[in-house]
């Protein structure tokens, strides 16, 4: 479990384990899809009402999700800007990925470790690659 103080108080990172989630307006499948995120989405737990959890994305949003959609066992990342090159090494001396060169905004990774400025992460078909740390938001 990954907790962190924010703003004050104890916070939890969780991170989205199945393959699609909808983010809604309100704890309830009757309340609005504000967004729809994929496996791996890092957020951040505000507080829980039932079987709901209140998050906070890194854009600072908030919305509702379904406890049983999110995880807290391993961290997360998404890329917060356009786009951002990805690597096969820490550095960019190390070559662009023929497979996924370059991961566009709201991808997002399981976060494997850091090595200096570079962080290593895994998308959801178990494909490793390193990405420069201040592209990414890691929770």
């Amino acid at each position: 479990m990954i907790s962190l103080i924010f703003s004050g108080s104890l916070v939890q990172a969780i991170c989205v384990k199945s393959d699609r989630a909808n983010l809604r307006s309100g704890p309830s499948t009757k309340n609005q899809i504000t967004w729809e995120v994929y496996q791996y989405m890092p957020l951040i737990e505000i507080k829980k009402q039932g079987d709901w959890i209140q998050v906070k994305d890194f854009e600072g949003d908030r919305h509702w999700i379904f406890k049983k959609l999110v995880t807290s066992a391993y961290k997360c990342a998404v890329v917060k800007v356009d786009k951002a090159n990805l690597r096969t090494g820490p550095g960019t001396q190390h070559k662009k990925p023929a497979d996924l060169p370059v991961a566009e905004k709201y991808m997002t990774f399981q976060y494997l470790r850091s090595q200096g400025q570079w962080a290593q992460v895994m998308d959801s078909y178990k494909d490793k690659y390193w990405v420069f740390r201040k592209l990414i938001w890691v929770y």
